[in-house]
C-alpha cells in the first residue's frame, strides 16, 4: 500500500447523528442528555464495555484530550455490554467510578445506540461536529492523534462559522464515599500476617492488618502517575497484580514485592522496610502491536523467545505476576496484548514467553497459542501456571516444561454462563482470579458471576462446582498460611477482603444457563469482499520505513466457516469465501496500520499505530451482501 499524505483529517459524508437512546445516564446529575443539548460542541461518542482492555486503553488515550478541550469538547461514553453482568446498572456505575470516567455515560444495554451508529467492535469512536453531523468513525485503539487533529480542525472551522459554543458541558462529578480500600484488585499475605493490597482505586498499595480491615499504611501518594520514590512520593496507576520475591533474591534485587502496575504499563519493585518503589520493567508507554518502536533504540517487532532489556521494552497492561522456579523468572500476564512474558529480575531482561498477540482461545506451542486478556496467575505444586483467561471465560494453564498452553474449562470469546458439572460443559463469566490448591484442584474467582468456583481434576477433563455466591466482583484469591480451611477473597466492587470457608467435599451444582454475546448478526453471501478502511490523520502518512505499514489477519469460528481467505497478509483488503453448509459463526479480523509525520523536515517524526480486533457474527444467506467494510479510521 503506497504512502498517503493529507492536509486535513479524512471525514465521512455529512450525515445527521442519531439520537442517543438508552436506559439512563451516569455522570449527569440525573439528567438525560440529547443531541440538541450538545449543539455547538464537538462530540466524541466512545462505544465501550468495561470488560474490554482495549476500551480501557482508549479511556486513558482520551483523558488528556478531554482535559485540554473541555470547554469545546464533550465525550459521551456509550456503554454497550458484552457480558450479562455488564448490563447490571449497579455494576456499570461501579465501573464508571473505578476507571475514573469523567464524562457522561449512556447506559445502552439493548445496544440501541450501538446499532444506530453501526458500531461493530469495542471500542469504536464516532465524532460529531457542532452542527450535529457525523464526520468520522474509528474502531480500535491508537487514535488519540487523529482525534486531537480532528477536534482542532472542527473547533477552528465552527468558531469561524459562529457555530461553536464554549463553556461547560453536561458532566456532573459524582460524590465518592471514602473507604479504606477502593476497588482492590489483588492481595498477598506478608510474613507477619498482614495483607498487602493492590488498591487500584487509590492508585496505591495498602497494607491492612490480619483482620483485612484495619489500615496499617499506604505506599504511594494516591495520585495517578509513574514516579519512583518513598511511600509518600511514589505514584502508581491502577496497580493490579502482586507477587512476593523469593527470599533468596530479595537482597540481590533490593525489593520484596513485584507489582503489575497496569495502566503505567510497567513492573514496579517495592521494598517493604521503607516502602520505596522502583520501576524495574517497562518504559511507561504502551506496546502497540505492529508498531516499530516497541523496543527503545530498535526498529523491530518482538517475537516469542526474544529477550530484551526490561527497561527498554514497552509493556501493555500487565495484569499479574507470578514466580516460576522452573523458569527462574516472574511470569507476567500481559492482558493488553494477550500474551505471557517472563521477567528475569536478576539479569534485568524480559522475554516474550507465549501468545501470538491475537485475541482468542487457541491451545498449543508458545508461538501458536492465543489468549484473551490473561489476568490472574497461580503456580501449582507441579509447576504449572494456572491462569484466568478473562475474555474467553476460561480456566487455562501454561506448562513451563514444554511451553504449551492448554484449556481446562472454556470454549471461546462469546460463550459464557454459570454452569457446573463436567469441565466440557461448565461455564464461567469473565473470571479474573485463580488459586491452585495443594490437592490439585483450582479455585476460580468467577468475577462476573459473583461466585467462588472450583475445578477438580478427573476423568474427561474433571468437573466444576460452586463454593460461594453473592460476592461483589471477586477479582483475586489468597490462601492464608496456616488456615487451609479458608480462602481470602478480594471483593473488588465491595472494597473489601472477605474470608470464605472452603468445604471439605464437593460444592453445590448450579445451572444458571449458558449465554452468548448478543450482537446484531451480519448477513453475507458466500463470496465477500472484505475491506478495512484506514486513512492517516492530518499531516501523517503510512509508515513503511521498516517494512509494510499495514497488516490484516482473518480467521473464523468455527474454522470451517471460511473456505478461503484465512491467514495474514499486508493488504487491508481480502476476498473471503464462506461455506453455506456451515451457515453461521464469527469472523475474527485483526487489522493494524502505522502512520508517521509526513513532513520530511521533522527530524524525529511522531508515529502512531491504529489497531483493532473485530469479532463479527455472520450468517451466510443466498443473495446477501457481498462486501464487509470495517472502519479502522475514516
Amino acid at each position: 500500500m503506497s504512502a498517503v499524505t493529507s492536509t486535513s483529517t479524512p471525514r465521512l459524508p455529512r450525515v445527521r447523528a442519531s439520537e442517543l437512546v438508552g436506559r439512563g445516564w451516569l455522570n449527569t446529575g440525573g439528567k438525560d442528555v440529547t443531541l440538541a443539548d450538545l449543539r455547538g460542541k464537538v462530540v466524541v461518542l466512545d462505544f465501550w464495555t468495561f470488560c474490554c482492555i482495549n476500551c480501557l486503553h482508549v479511556l486513558d488515550e482520551l483523558r488528556e484530550i478531554e482535559a485540554r478541550h473541555r470547554d469545546v469538547l464533550v465525550i459521551i461514553g456509550v456503554h454497550s455490554p458484552k457480558f450479562v453482568h455488564e448490563a447490571d446498572p449497579v455494576a456499570l456505575a461501579a465501573a464508571v467510578e473505578r476507571y475514573e470516567v469523567h464524562h457522561p455515560v449512556l447506559d445502552d444495554p439493548e445496544l440501541v445506540t450501538w446499532q444506530a451508529f453501526t458500531a461493530r467492535a469495542w471500542p469504536t469512536l464516532v465524532v460529531i461536529d457542532p452542527e450535529g453531523y457525523v464526520v468520522a468513525q474509528m474502531a480500535g485503539e491508537g487514535h488519540a492523534h487523529a482525534v486531537e487533529s480532528l477536534v482542532g480542525e472542527l473547533v477552528a472551522e465552527h468558531e469561524a462559522k459562529g457555530t461553536l459554543h464554549r463553556g461547560d458541558g453536561p458532566y456532573v462529578a459524582p460524590q465518592p464515599q471514602p473507604t479504606t480500600l477502593r476497588f482492590p484488585a489483588d492481595a498477598l499475605e506478608l510474613p507477619g500476617g498482614t495483607f498487602l493490597v493492590a488498591d487500584a482505586g487509590h492508585h496505591a498499595l495498602t497494607e491492612v492488618a490480619a483482620d483485612g480491615e484495619t489500615l496499617v499504611r499506604r505506599i504511594g501518594s494516591g495520585d495517578r502517575g509513574l514516579v519512583d520514590g518513598g511511600p509518600g512520593d511514589a505514584r502508581l496507576s491502577e496497580p493490579n497484580g502482586l507477587c512476593l520475591v523469593p527470599d533468596e533474591l530479595r537482597e540481590t534485587l533490593g525489593y520484596d514485592v513485584l507489582v503489575a502496575d497496569t495502566v503505567n504499563h510497567a513492573l514496579r519493585g517495592v521494598r517493604l522496610a521503607d516502602g520505596h518503589v522502583t520501576t524495574v520493567a517497562g518504559t511507561g508507554e504502551q506496546y502497540m502491536v505492529g508498531a516499530v518502536d516497541n523496543v527503545v533504540g530498535g526498529a523491530t517487532e518482538t517475537g516469542v523467545g526474544d529477550r530484551w532489556d526490561a527497561r527498554q521494552v514497552k509493556l501493555s497492561s500487565p495484569w499479574d505476576v507470578a514466580w516460576s522456579p522452573e523458569l527462574a523468572a516472574f511470569v507476567v500476564a500481559m492482558a493488553g496484548h494477550h500474551t505471557l512474558w517472563a521477567f528475569d529480575a536478576v539479569q534485568g531482561t524480559i522475554t516474550h514467553l507465549a501468545g501470538t498477540m491475537n485475541e482468542g482461545l487457541v491451545d498449543g506451542a508458545p508461538a501458536d497459542a492465543w489468549f484473551a486478556q490473561p489476568s490472574r496467575l497461580s503456580r501449582a505444586a507441579d509447576g504449572r501456571l494456572w491462569l484466568a483467561d478473562a475474555e474467553t471465560s476460561a480456566l487455562r494453564w501454561f506448562d513451563p516444561a514444554d511451553g504449551g498452553t492448554r484449556t481446562a474449562v472454556g470454549t471461546g470469546l462469546f460463550d459464557f454462563g454459570h454452569r457446573d458439572g463436567p469441565a466440557g460443559q461448565a461455564l464461567f463469566q469473565h473470571p479474573l482470579g485463580v488459586a491452585a490448591l495443594p490437592d490439585g484442584s483450582v479455585l476460580v474467582a468467577d468475577t462476573y458471576n459473583g461466585a467462588l468456583r472450583r475445578w477438580v481434576p478427573g476423568e474427561d477433563g474433571g468437573a466444576v462446582s460452586t463454593l460461594a455466591t453473592d460476592l461483589a466482583e471477586p477479582s483475586a484469591l489468597v490462601l492464608p498460611a496456616g488456615d487451609p480451611d479458608h480462602v481470602v477473597v478480594v471483593e473488588s466492587a465491595a472494597h473489601r477482603l472477605t474470608r470464605v470457608p472452603l468445604p471439605a467435599g464437593a460444592g453445590s451444582q448450579v445451572d444458571g444457563g449458558a449465554h452468548r454475546t448478543q450482537r446484531p448478526v451480519t448477513e453475507l453471501g458466500t463470496d465477500v469482499a472484505l475491506e478495512v478502511v484506514f486513512h492517516p490523520a492530518a499531516g501523517q502518512k503510512l509508515d513503511d520505513r521498516w517494512g509494510p505499514s499495514t497488516s490484516l489477519q482473518v480467521a473464523a469460528t468455527p474454522p470451517g466457516l471460511l473456505l478461503d481467505g484465512t491467514g495474514g497478509d499486508v493488504a487491508l483488503t481480502r476476498t473471503l469465501r464462506l461455506d453455506p453448509a456451515v451457515g453461521e459463526g464469527v469472523l475474527h479480523v485483526t487489522a493494524r496500520a502505522a502512520s508517521c509525520d509526513a513532513d520530511p523536515a521533522i527530524e524525529h517524526p511522531a508515529c502512531h499505530l491504529a489497531a483493532q480486533d473485530w469479532g463479527v457474527p455472520v450468517r451466510v444467506v443466498d443473495g446477501a451482501a457481498a462486501a464487509l467494510v470495517l472502519p479502522l479510521h475514516g
